[in-house]
């Protein structure tokens, strides 16, 4: 037996079925909204871990600027530096990979779950005590049908894309602070980000008009729970 289908793809598959036949309607894009819902609620603690890693180090980019400039002849004393202040402020530069890591078998999975179509012999592969619906409606809301490519649902998809880079671009410390050592290093990384805030969401629809319309709404819902969980994460305390 498969050790990756029995436990990633097999239980994510009779979890969203398990969820399809308790929602009203029996509608499979409500079941796939809600199965992200719920991974993303299961992976909350290390989401929120990594963006409040990522609000610590955007603030103390000011203390990392005058590190540059003191150190600007010296990297292994910057290294050090950095590494002393990363302690001292209680923050580890790398725990943002941890999430990404995790999730990605999990992606993979789901992309092989709703990629497969939900056929009856896809069926086959749901537990004992998972009822078994006989047929799937592949419909959201009615007229949305999961099996074809939706361009509408691509272009949303983009869209929440755009703002969700959007809102970590805009966490970035004002130009006005950076120091005219690292101004060469920090006009580098701003142009990467803003190339990287257009090319994400063209990307993203390009992507995402040429797969099912299941794994698109995936997507859209992906980036519709992280812009919430980063207004969470990066709103400002009263």
């Amino acid at each position: 037996m498969n050790l990756w289908h029995e436990i990633l793809y097999r239980p994510l598959f009779n979890l969203l079925i398990g969820i399809y036949n308790i929602i009203p309607g029996a509608d499979m894009g409500l079941a796939i909204i809600g199965l992200t819902i719920l991974i993303k609620l299961l992976l909350w603690p290390l989401t929120h871990s990594s963006l409040k890693s990522q609000k610590a180090l955007q603030e103390i980019q000011p203390k990392l600027e005058e590190l540059k400039a003191k150190h600007k002849d010296d990297k292994e004393a910057l290294a050090k530096a950095m590494m002393e202040l990363y302690t001292a402020e209680k923050v580890n530069p790398l725990s943002s990979c941890l999430p990404i890591l995790i999730q990605l078998p999990i992606l993979i999975a789901l992309y092989q779950v709703l990629s497969a179509g939900l056929t009856a012999d896809s069926l086959n592969a749901l537990y004992a005590f998972v009822p078994n619906p006989g047929t799937i409606n592949e419909t959201f809301l009615g007229f949305v049908n999961l099996a074809e490519r939706s361009i509408p649902l691509a272009i949303l998809a983009g869209i929440l894309q755009f703002v969700q880079t959007r809102m970590l671009i805009a966490k970035r410390p004002p130009k006005k602070l950076r120091t005219k050592e690292g101004a060469k290093d920090e006009d580098m990384l701003a142009a990467m980000n803003d190339s990287m805030l257009y090319f994400m969401p063209v990307m993203t629809v390009v992507i995402g008009a040429s797969l099912p319309g299941g794994l698109t709404l995936y997507w859209v819902a992906v980036n519709a729970i992280s812009i919430f969980q980063q207004a969470l994460a990066f709103r400002k305390k009263k």
